[in-house]
């Protein structure tokens, strides 16, 4: 009976139209990491967040080839996880799964961290814990309800974010050619100068990388997801070369905007920098509107995470002999795996209890935690990607068509990026945290799994006992 659940529900992944996988992977990666972390960026590094953006962006974008020619490499497997049991082993795609779970809860609470503070624009007296439990109540009865208006959801969610983005570009346009007047002077590209592109040296330019990285999580959903469609050989590679090349664009064009029309030292590193322009620029209609776009991208991020949380602990479980396992491994009557997303719903709501006794950190913190883990994970994307194609040219097999660039540069080039990264979360005392709780969590993780199977094992050997 379950075998047949998971198969029913594999075909419904599978027939995700190809907007649905655009539009789901643009609009996933474009959340709060823009909308609210920017700010911290732009406070950090000043103009030269731009040349930050670039790079990760490139950076992603050959960390996505290297994806896609693994999942193009097989096309009966679905989960880059299965490709890093293959060529890593057991272990490492144990801790791989259930730390991507972990990055996922992450940024679920992100999320509703944000969410909250983007509801104090209009109810300042609003606690914050306040709209966490209402915004996950009703998107645990929506992914409950429901699996198949996830896409359609999402697709729609997207499109608002990506009008709005456009809007904001045009808008910034419009009154830099007209020099509107702000209480900083007026709208004007030189207002990207002031103080010096690195206008806090290469200190601040390397520091900001932590959450322009964060910024990018969730990027590696497309290869995911595409791989779950009828056309993958269309698909995928359209994604991929197209998507990695829109987020940048999308990025770089709404930050030089903000920057142009408000200068850059007055931006604050704690509110949406979107909604502080437009606010302290007299406009209050346009602030509330990109205000709701923002709460918007924060319930649509958190979906796809409450998504992808429940769908992964359904794979990770449903196979399992425990009692947890048992329970969390079943599809409901609607083929939802229910029961793990009201669990990984009860983790995400571990956040609004943060959020009672340190608010104001909450935010920093949980973006660290996750972007610690992607490092891990990306990592183990790149290292699987290396040793396939040694084996591919050992062997002396051809590809696919779809090979990336620049190999074995391109990958060493993203090792040393991500190593990059992780050196700069040393340098701040809230990211040194998060860096050490998530070492702590992929060795114990580690040492469990070595346990479990150490007592299989001994259990297969002395069935007796």
């Amino acid at each position: 009976m379950k075998d047949s659940q998971l198969n029913n529900e594999q075909e419904f992944s599978r027939g995700l139209q190809s907007r649905h996988v655009q539009l789901i992977a643009l609009g996933g990666t474009i959340g709060t990491g823009l909308f609210l972390g920017a700010g911290q960026s732009i406070h950090l590094a000043g103009p030269a967040i731009i040349l930050a953006y670039l790079i990760t962006g490139i950076m992603c974008f050959l960390l996505m080839r290297a994806l896609g020619e693994l999942l193009l490499s097989d096309l009966n497997v679905h989960s880059y996880i299965d490709f890093i049991q293959r060529y890593l082993g057991d272990n490492l795609s144990f801790v791989a799964g259930w730390t991507y779970w972990v990055c996922w809860i992450t940024i679920a609470m992100a999320e509703v961290t944000a969410a909250g503070q983007y509801m104090e624009f209009w109810f300042p007296q609003l606690p914050q814990w306040v709209t966490g439990i209402v915004m996950l109540g009703i998107l645990l009865a929506l992914n409950s309800v429901t699996v198949s208006a996830f896409g359609e959801t999402e697709f729609w969610f997207a499109i608002v974010k990506i009008v709005a983005i456009v809007a904001l570009i045009l808008a910034g346009a419009y009154m830099v050619a007209v020099h509107f007047p702000t209480p900083a002077g007026h709208a004007s590209v030189m207002n990207l100068t002031q103080g010096g592109f690195f206008a806090h040296g290469a200190k601040g330019f390397f520091l900001a990388f932590q959450m322009v990285l964060f910024s990018f999580v969730g990027i590696e959903m497309v290869g995911m997801t595409a791989s779950e469609t009828a056309n993958p050989r269309k698909v995928i590679p359209k994604a991929i070369n197209e998507i990695p090349m829109r987020i940048i664009l999308f990025y770089l064009g709404s930050l030089i905007a903000l920057m142009c029309i408000y200068p850059w030292q007055a931006v604050s590193p704690t509110s949406s920098p979107f909604v502080q322009v437009f606010k302290n620029v007299g406009i209050k209609s346009a602030a509330a509107v990109i205000n709701f776009v923002v709460l918007t991208a924060a319930a649509s991020a958190c979906n796809s995470s409450l998504f992808t949380t429940g769908r992964m602990l359904f794979s990770l479980t449903y196979q399992g002999k425990g009692r947890f396992d048992r329970r969390m491994g079943t599809l409901s009557k609607q083929q939802v795996p229910v029961h793990a997303l009201r669990f990984s719903t009860l983790v995400i709501a571990i956040s609004v209890f943060l959020n009672l006794i340190m608010p104001g950190h909450v935010f920093s913190f949980i973006a660290s935690v996750a972007t610690t883990c992607f490092l891990f994970i990306w990592g183990l994307i790149v290292l699987a990607h290396l040793k396939y194609k040694k084996q591919l040219l050992a062997t002396g097999q051809a590809g696919h068509g779809f090979s990336m660039p620049f190999f074995p540069l391109s990958d060493y080039l993203i090792l040393a990026f991500l190593a990059m990264v992780g050196v700069v979360l040393l340098f701040r005392t809230d990211t040194l945290i998060a860096l050490m709780g998530s070492i702590l969590w992929l060795v114990t993780l580690s040492w469990g799994k070595r346990v479990h199977d150490r007592r299989q094992a001994m259990a297969v050997s002395d069935p007796d006992d």
